[in-house]
């Protein structure tokens, strides 16, 4: 539990994250399992706090709504509809060009919500988003939630890790304003899973959502220390601080930047050589180490260009060498390089370039 303590604070340091969310402040830290769990938590409490502590005593008697962007990650979906909220009580607000969240229908949605008699609880913004990783604006949303008295969780599950790199703090303007973060070490930090980093701003919401205390779970620390299992869902935890504590003992600040440093200059020069390519289109503009490209020849109709990224994915996963993933914006088949993995170097930007181009030839 002392180690868990410091190294998350250690974490938040590193991530800049402001006073309130460490332990020297009003907030702290839990390792979870999983961003999902996070999130799963960042909601039940968000319902708590809207209703007052309504729903644990008595169960759900009122109609909450939740807001996130449309492409927000699944987990928020599935949490809602553990937590009682309802999948049709999420709301999934548009997003712009850069595919952010657009907090003008956010509050839009908000007020008409209001009007209709329902009660807005929660609004989960990204830093990072799977599909394309995009940021949503932080700082606009948790003006809105702040002034709708609204609970505001930021989703970094991914490009959380980018935040040690100082350059890259911009993507959290305003978090001093929201109510919980959660990024994964296990991600893009070297951290084997399983291990997510969850702070919250207020832990005594935590504990009135969580907390029970049985005779056989009493012990004379009570209020000296942490009882994680109230910070959370399950009883039973494991020694994850562990894993996290040898990571950054083993590479230092210092070292972890260079790292993903590195990985972002490897996704720098791949998108580079995308927009080169005669037969290849940027379908979003490369961001940290993430690029989403797609197969398109000139003359070919939407769905044609469709298929053959399909099968042009399936033959490079059948193929062996190298491992990409797809996900569709706007429709477009769209798949996805990123350079993430810990002992990446430029060796292997080469040769993914010339699996692709071997691959391409067959389509």
């Amino acid at each position: 539990t002392e180690l868990e303590t410091h190294v998350l604070d250690w974490v938040a340091d590193m991530l800049g994250l402001p006073e309130c969310f460490r332990s020297s402040g009003t907030g702290g830290g839990v390792i979870q399992d999983s961003a999902s769990s996070a999130n799963l938590c960042a909601l039940i409490a968000a319902r708590e706090s809207a209703t007052n502590g309504f729903t644990r005593e008595q169960g759900l008697g009122q109609s909450l709504t939740a807001y996130a962007s449309r492409e927000a990650h699944s987990s928020v979906e599935k949490a809602v509809k553990i937590a009682g909220i309802g999948r049709q009580n999420l709301v999934k607000v548009p997003v712009d060009e850069n595919m952010a969240m657009r907090p003008d229908l956010l509050e839009e949605y908000i007020r008409e919500d209001l009007n209709k008699g329902y009660i807005p609880c929660c609004v989960v913004t990204a830093v990072g988003t799977t599909g394309t990783v995009a940021v949503d604006p932080i700082a606009a949303v948790s003006d809105i939630a702040k002034r709708y008295d609204i609970w505001h969780h930021i989703d970094a599950a991914y490009a959380g890790s980018a935040l040690l790199l100082p350059e890259y703090q911009f993507m959290i303007e305003g978090i001093e304003d929201a109510d919980s973060f959660v990024f994964n070490p296990h991600k893009w930090l070297f951290t084997n899973f399983d291990c997510t980093a969850y702070y919250v701003k207020d832990p005594d919401i935590l504990l009135r959502t969580f907390d029970i205390l049985p005779e056989y779970l009493k012990t004379r620390t009570r209020g000296q220390v942490n009882d994680y299992r109230d910070w959370g869902i399950p009883l039973g935890r494991r020694f994850r601080a562990l894993k996290l504590w040898f990571v950054l003992r083993s590479y230092g600040l210092e070292g972890i930047q260079a790292i993903l440093r590195k990985h972002i200059n490897l996704n720098q020069r791949f998108s580079e050589w995308v927009k080169k390519h005669p037969d290849l289109e940027m379908v979003t503009p490369p961001f940290l180490n993430v690029t989403c490209f797609r197969y398109r020849p000139p003359g070919l109709p939407s769905n044609v260009i469709n298929a053959k990224n399909e099968a042009w994915l399936n033959t490079i996963q059948e193929d062996g060498r190298m491992y990409l993933t797809h996900t569709k914006v706007q429709g477009k088949y769209t798949l996805r390089m990123v350079f993430g993995q810990t002992y990446l170097e430029e060796r292997h930007l080469e040769e993914a370039i010339a699996i692709l181009e071997e691959t391409m030839g067959s389509l």
